[in-house]
């Protein structure tokens, strides 16, 4: 596995730029989520954004993804 340090992705909320720290594996599995879905990478980012409470949007989208996965997983077995 790769570990390279997290990178800065931009993103759009709601007509508002804005930016969140990620590292790759979560940005991708976050942008595979969200074309399965059939929804635009901002406008899921917006429905995390919506529902985040007081923790940091990258922080929140890393926990959707993992909520994501293992539910998943949890399906499989």
């Amino acid at each position: 596995m790769d570990h390279r340090r997290p990178a800065k992705r931009s993103l759009t909320l709601r007509g508002h730029r804005t930016s969140v720290t990620l590292e790759d594996v979560f940005w991708k599995s976050f942008c595979q989520i969200a074309a399965a879905d059939h929804k635009t990478i901002n406008g899921l980012a917006a429905e995390i954004d919506a529902e985040r409470g007081d923790i940091g949007l990258a922080s929140a989208i890393r926990i959707y993804v993992l909520e994501h996965t293992l539910a998943r997983v949890q399906s499989l077995e």
